[in-house]
């Protein structure tokens, strides 16, 4: 059940870069985050308020962690990949987002010595270069000739806030509900993103609420705001952060799919190649060893 709710959070996620592509043009990207994650709040809040109050002693002994979290996850990473979608390509984009578990990887190991075995690191690698064949088309040639732009280190800020953020959550668990939890992130992370925000309707950005725009904004707070946070949260809990972290991989494979669906592009022998690598890749990392 815990792999199935992984998998339907990279899907939601998946749908995030579709609906973000679509309505791009209409929502500034800090206008678009504080959108988004207004709206979830407005959504999670009549649920969970009585719950959060009554767990205020909890919230109150762990603010600086609450706040350290959301900071990381619902504020940083969203702008900062966001922003970077504004300058930097989509190929560069996803490959330095790829990277994600590698870096939780890194930071397991440097911050709290969490090492990985001889198979899982072979599983990584295999995963990794899956989306790496899919991102090049099936022309490694191509590796050669990718430039990171300005954009890219926005997108590699993006990548490794979201890695601390992981190992953070997983070394320090805090004794909330998934609920609780979330919604407390939500209101941090809403909280540091208003100041970004009015810089940005200060320097003359201004949305444009079309009905593709606004339906896009209601997508994006309930699937991947709500629900794939709190899955990915639970993922983290029960399997580490290093098995939940290598569902990265499967951003490419599930984009493909929703492109394929929702804006009539093909399917290439590429595509093809680099889903079984990554799904190869998840099954060596994710599966159990068996006790001699």
């Amino acid at each position: 059940m815990d792999y199935l709710l992984l998998l339907l959070t990279v899907l939601f996620w998946s749908g995030n870069f579709v609906m973000g592509r679509w309505i791009y043009p209409e929502i500034p990207p800090v206008t678009l985050a504080f959108l988004r994650w207004t709206l979830a709040l407005i959504i999670l809040l009549p649920f969970t308020f009585r719950e959060v109050y009554r767990q205020r002693d909890v919230i109150r002994r762990n603010m600086k962690m609450l706040a350290l979290l959301a900071l990381l996850s619902v504020t940083n990473f969203n702008i900062f990949l966001y922003v970077s979608l504004n300058t930097s390509p989509v190929a560069n984009a996803a490959l330095i987002n790829s990277m994600i578990p590698i870096f939780i990887v890194i930071l397991s190991y440097v911050c709290f010595r969490r090492g990985i075995s001889f198979i899982q690191g072979i599983g990584i690698i295999i995963s990794l270069s899956g989306l790496v064949f899919i991102v090049l088309k099936g022309d490694l040639a191509a590796l050669c000739t990718i430039r990171f732009l300005h954009g890219d280190l926005w997108a590699l800020s993006a990548a490794l806030s979201w890695a601390v953020y992981t190992v953070l959550l997983r070394s320090y668990p805090i004794a909330l509900d998934p609920f609780s939890l979330l919604t407390v992130l939500i209101i941090f992370g809403v909280a540091f993103i208003v100041p970004v925000y009015l810089g940005e309707l200060a320097g003359g950005a201004r949305p444009n609420f079309t009905p593709a725009a606004v339906a896009g904004i209601c997508y994006l707070a309930i699937f991947p705001s709500i629900l794939s946070y709190l899955f990915w949260n639970r993922g983290i809990r029960m399997v580490g952060a290093i098995r939940t972290g290598v569902f990265i991989h499967l951003l490419p494979v599930f984009s493909i799919i929703l492109a394929m669906m929702f804006l009539g592009e093909r399917l290439k022998s590429y595509h093809l190649t680099g889903a079984c690598l990554i799904f190869s890749g998840i099954y060596l990392t994710t599966r159990k060893p068996r006790i001699p």
